[in-house]
């Protein structure tokens, strides 16, 4: 897909303007991608529990 140059430059600005959200999409996409086409067994079981580790951390941080 070709980007023009004011697309191109309004991109940069919402990067520049949004760091943390956009390094927040970057990471998330990474990790799904990792999920998707490399992980193994044992990467899928160790997720698991650091998910519900995760989890249970952010219920208790709601009470």
């Amino acid at each position: 897909m070709v980007l023009s140059d004011a697309q191109r430059k309004a991109n940069k600005k919402w990067h520049k303007n949004n760091k943390e959200r956009a390094n927040y999409i970057a990471m998330r996409s990474s990790a799904r991608s990792f999920i998707r086409k490399k992980s193994t067994l044992d990467d899928l079981k160790e997720l698991e529990q650091i998910i519900n580790n995760r989890k249970k951390e952010l219920v208790d941080d709601e009470v």
